[in-house]
């Protein structure tokens, strides 16, 4: 590599942990990948943690906030799990590493910004939003993890015919219904569900 900036840094930093997973990621090994000295990385990106909030900014930036302008709240938040699903899918290593460091980085914030000011804004209460928020997220992120576990996960092949439920609803013929994506879209239909029931019970509370 010629010449390496901060952008560059954090791409190569990504395919690190894409290919060896979160533990790989290190100034050291970060350095190596670009042929440079390790003393060289700090003149773009004060340490590992600040890395780590690079990459989480580059991820939070393929995730769609559009429909919260347009859509009620619960379409909204089915289209924002969507496209959180992708985003992490993609990068599923990431989970990890993502979800046990503190955020620091603004652009995340903005996003919960406006899922938290929508979910408000339609008679959520405030003290729910971050609750209701995180729950899709968890979803969303088991989710992500269950779509890129081996195709043979559950295989029919593997279990003994004497366990005749679990083989039978293993089926080849059932396989459409039984992938990882569509339970993931069989969760969010009950998650959302749940939640539409949670907000009928609440009085509407005015946005603060």
């Amino acid at each position: 590599m010629a010449t390496v900036n901060r952008d560059q840094l954090v791409q190569v930093a990504l395919e690190l942990v894409d290919e060896a997973g979160a533990e790989a990621l290190s100034m050291r090994a970060l350095a190596a990948r670009v042929d440079r000295q390790v003393s060289s990385l700090y003149n773009h990106v004060a340490s590992r943690a600040e890395l780590i909030e690079l990459i989480r900014a580059g991820i939070v930036a393929g995730i769609d906030t559009s429909a919260f302008a347009s859509e009620p709240w619960d379409v909204a938040v089915a289209a924002w799990a969507r496209s959180y699903l992708r985003a992490f899918a993609a990068h599923p290593n990431l989970i990890r590493l993502l979800a046990t460091t503190p955020i620091r980085d603004v652009s995340t914030f903005e996003m919960y910004d406006v899922v938290i000011g929508a979910l408000v804004g339609s008679g959520w209460p405030i003290q729910d939003a971050v609750a209701v928020m995180r729950t899709v997220e968890a979803h969303v992120l088991g989710s992500a993890l269950d779509i890129v576990a081996p195709s043979d996960m559950l295989a029919q092949s593997s279990v003994p015919e004497r366990l005749r439920m679990v083989h039978a609803a293993l089926d080849p013929r059932h396989a459409e219904s039984t992938s990882a994506a569509s339970a993931f879209e069989l969760g969010l239909d009950a998650l959302i569900d749940g939640l539409r029931a949670k907000r009928a019970g609440n009085p509407r509370h005015p946005p603060p």
